[in-house]
């Protein structure tokens, strides 16, 4: 790649002498006004090729701390990795020409944000090393690799940055707080999250809304209700973030009735829902079968006019599924612009666990004919319909097709369902051999209900040594 052309001084190439100055003065000036407009209108393939060649029609650049900076900060608000790296080569090869750009913090903090926003955490961590080497390591940059530790799901990471910094004696803020929070919510670290919430307390600063809702999060995911409650009471402002905490902290101490009031209160409140919101309530209204809730949320969904992503419209399909509306869990699948996996086998379980295993098996095929794949729980959903409805043959035929035809190795789950599929039947020697010859042993209900269809099917004879086999 050639090197980025301001490396070499403008004065050099205009003359010298006052009119020389004054003309590299104008010359200077127009470019960087050039520059500022490319990345006005994210012209940012322009903007960087302005830096790196001098007649790019734009003028050329001097190199200086504000014209890399504006250039990087364009990278990081576009993610543009390739531009960025660009930008990086030729700072590294104006380094070569003797210029010290490159030991600017700043600069390096912005390329560690660059390759964070990214996913490039390894580059990252190359930029900040070499800052720590050269002992050029401001605070910038520890919050930036602390961030970007932490934005990247590096939990462990992020907890021992967030330790050094303490060793360097460099003061938290409430970025530091929040990513920190975010890591000990990652890895359920409820020790470690009290001693930096011990922090946020003795911060001179209040803690602001993100690390208000980072703190009820870390609590909410650590299964603390009793701190989400005191957090939420206490905090000055709630917003959609801190009653979406709530809720998940209701959920995940199977608290479901409470974490439906409090969605109504939220509404009650007169604080809008957001995609988030639906998919944590929408399963609890599955897992309630309060189908009339349920129907309220689509309706109020309906209104809003907003436009539900693939994980919203897949919980209300599991929603009516489960609570046996099959017709308008159909309707939102035909509804879908694109269906992926899981729609598909939403639906499918939507009418196998509502005894329309016909359907079920005819929305099987028409997946395969459009070209998807099914899984394993696929193939859950289909041999559970069939043991439900008496679809013996089809259950077995689709079990040999699983391994046959689709790779998949089965697993206890679909062994259970092909025992108490023959079972169901009365076909129950079948099914004893079928479990004496699983790849692993039989849990607890596979051997319940094998036993239970000897006693009504009248087989004695296996039943005693299912029975016998429970007992060891």
């Amino acid at each position: 790649m050639a090197g980025i052309a301001v490396c070499v001084p403008i004065s050099a190439k205009v003359g010298s002498g006052p009119t020389s100055r004054r003309q590299k003065c104008s010359s200077s000036s127009q470019s960087s006004a050039n520059l500022r407009s490319l990345l006005k209108f994210s012209k940012l393939d322009e903007a960087v090729r302005m830096m790196e060649l001098p007649d790019s029609g734009y003028g050329s650049i001097e190199a200086d701390l504000e014209s890399y900076s504006l250039v990087l900060h364009a990278c990081i608000s576009q993610r543009s990795l390739e531009h960025g790296q660009r930008v990086h080569m030729g700072l590294l090869e104006c380094r070569s020409h003797g210029s010290k750009l490159l030991d600017d913090p700043n600069l390096k903090t912005k390329l560690i944000t660059l390759y964070s926003v990214c996913g490039q955490l390894d580059e990252a961590r190359r930029v900040f090393e070499e800052g720590i080497e050269v002992g050029l390591a401001s605070k910038s940059m520890w919050l930036a690799m602390l961030i970007a530790c932490s934005r990247n799901d590096c939990s462990k990471e992020a907890l021992l940055m967030y330790a050094k910094m303490q060793h360097q004696f460099i003061r938290p803020c409430n970025f530091a707080f929040s990513s920190a929070l975010k890591a000990c919510s990652n890895m359920l670290e409820l020790q470690f999250g009290r001693a930096v919430h011990a922090q946020i307390a003795k911060f001179e600063e209040p803690p602001d809304q993100i690390v208000n809702n980072a703190l009820m999060k870390f609590y909410s995911d650590c299964g603390s209700l009793e701190d989400v409650l005191g957090l939420f009471e206490r905090m000055p402002q709630k917003d959609v973030v801190s009653w979406n905490c709530l809720i998940g902290g209701f959920i995940r101490s199977n608290y479901l009735f409470k974490a439906l009031d409090t969605f109504r209160r939220m509404q009650f409140e007169e604080v809008s829902f957001t995609l988030v919101t639906l998919t944590m309530i929408l399963p609890v209204c599955a897992r309630l079968t309060a189908l009339s809730s349920g129907k309220e949320i689509h309706s109020q969904l309906l209104k809003s006019r907003r436009r539900p992503d693939i994980f919203v419209l897949n919980s209300l399909m599991d929603m009516y599924a489960k609570c046996g509306a099959v017709t308008h869990c159909r309707e939102v699948f035909n509804g879908m612009p694109n269906k992926d996996l899981t729609s598909w086998n939403t639906m499918i379980m939507g009418y196998a666990v509502n005894g329309f295993a016909d359907e079920a098996l005819n929305l099987f095929d028409e997946m395969i004919n459009v070209g998807l794949k099914p899984n394993d729980v696929t193939f859950i959903s289909l041999l559970s319909g069939c043991s439900h409805t008496g679809f013996t043959s089809e259950g077995q035929i689709l079990f040999e097709r699983m391994e046959k035809e689709f790779g998949l190795s089965p697993s206890l789950e679909h062994y259970a369902c092909l025992v108490d599929l023959l079972g169901r039947a009365g076909r129950t020697n079948e099914a004893f051999d079928v479990m004496n010859n699983m790849p692993m042993s039989p849990g607890g209900s596979i051997l319940g209900s094998l036993l239970n269809s000897c006693r009504l099917h009248g087989n004695i004879t296996i039943g005693e040594l299912v029975a016998k086999s429970c007992l060891r």
